[in-house]
């Protein structure tokens, strides 16, 4: 109990924690995108005490390092200078300290993955708050974007179990939130593409809320996993008078068409899961920008029938659109249909296998895998689901259901 309790006293220090455990108001930037013409970058200022006591690192430390996150608030009506290819943008940080940085090149960047920009206060004046930013802009060499959901598609946090949630999001450190067995090795595949050196763009969206950022970076360091913006989280706005966070009422729907917008010559791969929104934002993705979406990922976290068939009937929706949904049953069954078509090189599909089985045998339980149901056909595999279940209602694996017109099938 006592060793839980100096863990979550470090995990939630870690915002605040570093060598120069600095004080007064600090630029904190998040990573960005862009294109060679434009790009795009978030961050928040915010005013910082000093430590308050205890050395760095100790339990001592530690809680008066809490007490300054608890104490740091966001700074509003804070100018901020974004430097970047030879132009610069002054911006005015808004109620809660957030910034947004939208600039419009006149130098074009190297073709190069990421890129530096120079961020500075100049209202009030604060030298010592220099910082960089840093924005990921697509090489020459990219076929693909893809928009990955986070929660319960990346890292398991039991979206159904709301307790068990907020236990792992804020109680438990980037080691303990679990990566699904596979998905770092299928996220380097899609990154590096058939090709083997694409670097397509990995955008990451999530739900959650902006003070998970630093230990969703942590957590993808920690399990390989490539990095990108993850800047599509949002403030919650919790307050005493405010206790449950803002809606988010179109919030990835929006995310998403801003990014189709933003590269308009590529197509894009979307991947989430089937516990909240994401088939059914996606369908209407699919539907509002044909032909823009190569395929759909959903990654099964639903026991029940009824969720597996209602999602059959948006994968008919997806395919008379053109595109493909796949619910999968694994990190290994994406790859496998990704690599058939032509967004994976073969040879990434064994190393996804390898690491799926090798995570596998250390895996939590809620992540094993249980009973399975094999089929191709949808219907004979809803079948198969639907008598699965009634004789086993816990620990089962829904198969992996795949529609797609005849045109979209691999010659």
């Amino acid at each position: 109990m006592l060793k839980a309790f100096r863990q979550a006293m470090h995990i939630l220090s870690s915002p605040v924690r570093g060598e120069a455990r600095r004080r007064g108001l600090i630029i904190q930037p998040y990573r960005g995108y862009g294109t060679r013409q434009e790009i795009c970058l978030m961050g928040r200022v915010y005013r910082q005490a000093g430590p308050l006591f205890g050395r760095e690192g100790s339990l001592l430390g530690d809680v008066g390092d809490i007490g300054r996150r608890v104490m740091r608030r966001g700074q509003a009506d804070v100018i901020v200078r974004a430097s970047f290819g030879g132009t610069e943008q002054r911006v005015n940080t808004d109620r809660d300290g957030y910034f947004r940085i939208h600039l419009r090149t006149r130098q074009a960047p190297a073709n190069q993955h990421w890129h530096s920009v120079a961020l500075r206060l100049v209202q009030p004046p604060e030298p010592e708050s220099d910082t960089e930013g840093q924005v990921y802009i697509p090489p020459d060499s990219a076929r693909h974007v893809i928009i990955s959901d986070i929660d319960d598609t990346v890292v398991f946090t039991g979206v159904a179990n709301k307790i068990g949630m907020l236990w792992r999001l804020f109680m438990q450190g980037p080691k303990s939130r679990t990566a699904f067995p596979g998905v770092s090795a299928l996220y380097r595949g899609l990154h590096e593409g058939p090709g083997g050196g694409e670097h397509n763009p990995i955008l990451y969206v999530s739900r959650g809320p902006w003070g998970l950022y630093e230990l969703l970076e942590e957590f993808f360091q920690l399990h390989n996993i490539p990095v990108g913006p993850i800047m599509f989280l949002r403030e919650w706005g919790l307050s005493p008078l405010r206790p449950f966070p803002r809606r988010d009422e179109g919030h990835k729907l929006d995310l998403i068409r801003t990014m189709l917008a933003l590269y308009a010559d590529m197509p894009f791969v979307l991947v989430g899961d089937s516990g909240q929104q994401d088939p059914e934002v996606y369908t209407r993705i699919v539907q509002e920008y044909p032909g823009r979406v190569s395929a759909v990922y959903i990654r099964n976290v639903s026991l029940g029938p009824k969720r597996v068939g209602a999602i059959k009937q948006l994968a008919e929706q997806i395919a008379a659109a053109g595109s493909t949904l796949v619910l999968a049953a694994d990190s290994f069954a994406m790859a496998r249909h990704a690599e058939a078509h032509g967004l994976l090189a073969p040879e990434a599909l064994e190393r996804i296998l390898e690491e799926e089985e090798r995570e596998e045998e250390s895996a939590e339980p809620h992540l094993q895998r249980r009973v399975t149901v094999t089929g191709r056909d949808p219907v004979r595999a809803r079948e198969l689901v639907e008598r699965e279940l009634g004789e086993q209602q816990h620990g089962i694996e829904i198969p992996d259901v795949v529609v797609e017109t005849e045109k979209n099938r691999p010659k």
